[in-house]
């Protein structure tokens, strides 16, 4: 009688696993050549759609690059800066920020904002770290990642990421890896010999969540997955601008110097010494070009046809400019338009209003993907989710990036008005003043409030001992009674 060994579902993967594997890769596959598009616009490596009119077939190979598409995306990523979580209650936050910090969300979280930017989504993937270590929180590009969500819920049911597999020994070389994530699981798996999955590692986590927070761009209720701020109107002028100056490039190399006519020259006038017929460069760049009269005595004509003037170019260059400036809510001095009259600083805040107000709304957006991704780090680390009454808070610098000037004045007339009290941290924080700065201030306080302590109780204690030290009066005659014995 033979027995036979039941294959272990800690090393297999289950028909159900594998079937989310082959879904989640096909999606991830499908939206790829999207994705490596918008990167290439903001890495300014697209390919120009050229209209066959203009452009000779010798120049086809010149590639011009207008960066706009980076300039209007990093504008709105520069006014995203995270600065601290905690919580809303005003309990100590010393955990949060150990986790943030081991973490380095404050330097991860500008790549996470710049890619939601330009791909539209970005993923924050949350894990057990070694040992005693917090739990790790990962910023994952929408290339190597995918999440199934389920609207009604508003949470991810699946995920799935693939990358390089250089931490594994089993891996060979250039091999590829996939996590999948699972509501009670995390597996990793390395391809097998078989063309199937093999499992290197099951993290049995039982959430009842998947571990991964998506952090979308431009969401609306048909398309919670995320648009990029690259749109297609963006990449048509982009391509537009391009075309201009490759048209610029190639009147410069054909029309910049102008053409000259010559009428009533005889045949010497172009042959050199020897009677040898010159190059029709020779014959342009002449700095003397010495002719001689006719049979008539008549004087040849030389005259030029008007030089190309590029003005026109780059007329139509800042019309793009502007409509590019109008697409992404940015002053167009920012993308290169000039005037005459400089603007002033105030008319320079106004046509800042409208990159102000987008960068508030990504801050509210981001900035619950935040708390979400936080929420479930604590969760990781202490085996039970917070409590539900307990919100987190993110503290983002102001995106309007006042003055520091202006900043302190309205600070100080709300203290003048009792609206906020001078020792609160509200108060520093609505002055400009970072984190870090903000814990300096409080260390600093109760440092004074010890040492004006100490000085109380010094001088309290002199005192006491002076008091002690000084003589006591003689006692009178009648205190003792001498009055009464005569």
């Amino acid at each position: 009688m033979t027995l036979s060994i039941p294959e272990l579902p800690l090393v297999y993967l289950s028909d159900y696993e594998l079937a989310m594997i082959n879904m989640l890769r096909a999606d991830m596959m499908r939206d790829r050549y999207e994705l490596q598009l918008r990167d290439a616009y903001f890495n300014g490596e697209q390919l120009i759609r050229d209209l066959g009119i203009s452009i000779p077939p010798q120049l086809k190979g010149l590639h011009t690059v207008i960066g706009w598409p980076r300039v209007g995306v990093e504008s709105l990523e520069e006014r995203l800066d995270l600065e601290a979580f905690r919580w809303a209650d005003g309990a100590d936050s010393s955990g949060l920020e150990e986790i943030a910090d081991a973490n380095d969300l404050y330097d991860e979280s500008s790549l996470a904002h710049l890619d939601s930017l330009v791909y539209g989504r970005e993923y924050l993937a949350i894990g057990s770290g070694d040992d005693d270590s917090p739990p790790l929180i990962s910023v994952e590009s929408p290339l190597d990642m995918t999440l199934m969500w389920d609207a009604r819920l508003r949470m991810g049911t699946a995920a799935l990421r693939e990358c390089q597999a250089d931490g594994y020994v089993e891996s060979g070389p250039e091999e590829r890896m996939i996590v999948l994530y699972l509501p009670d699981q995390t597996i990793t798996a390395l391809p097998s010999p078989s063309g199937s999955w093999e499992v290197v590692d099951r993290d049995i986590h039982e959430l009842g969540v998947v571990p991964v927070v998506r952090m979308a761009n431009r969401q609306r209720t048909s398309d919670r997955v995320g648009r990029s701020e690259i749109t297609p109107e963006v990449m048509s002028v982009t391509d537009a601008a391009c075309r201009r100056l490759m048209g610029m490039e190639v009147a410069a190399e054909f029309f910049g110097a102008p053409q000259r006519y010559i009428l009533g020259a005889s045949e010497s006038a172009f042959q050199d010494a020897e009677g040898n017929a010159k190059s029709a460069w020779e014959t342009y760049i002449g700095r003397i070009l010495a002719l001689e009269r006719d049979e008539d005595g008549n004087v040849p004509t030389v005259s030029q046809f008007p030089a190309h003037d590029p003005s026109g170019m780059t007329k139509i260059i800042d019309l793009y400019a502007r409509i590019m400036s109008s697409q992404f809510g940015l002053p167009p001095h920012m993308l290169g338009y000039t005037t005459d009259n400089p603007a002033s600083a105030d008319a320079i805040r106004s046509t800042e209003a409208k990159l102000v107000k987008r960068s508030e709304r990504r801050i509210r957006r981001y900035g619950a993907a935040w708390q979400q991704a936080m929420r479930l780090a604590l969760w990781v680390r202490d085996g039970e989710p917070p409590e539900k009454t307990r919100r987190i808070e993110t503290v983002w610098r102001n995106p309007a990036t006042p003055t520091i000037a202006a900043q302190v004045d309205a600070t100080v007339k709300l203290v003048q008005a009792e609206i906020l009290p001078p020792d609160s941290d509200v108060t520093l924080e609505m002055a400009g003043l970072t984190e870090g700065q903000r814990q300096r201030v409080a260390a600093d306080r109760r440092r004074a409030a010890g040492q004006a302590g100490r000085s109380a109780l010094m001088d309290r204690l002199a005192e006491l001992s002076a008091g002690d030290s000084r003589p006591s009066p003689e006692p009178s005659e009648a205190s003792l009674g001498v009055d009464d014995l005569g």
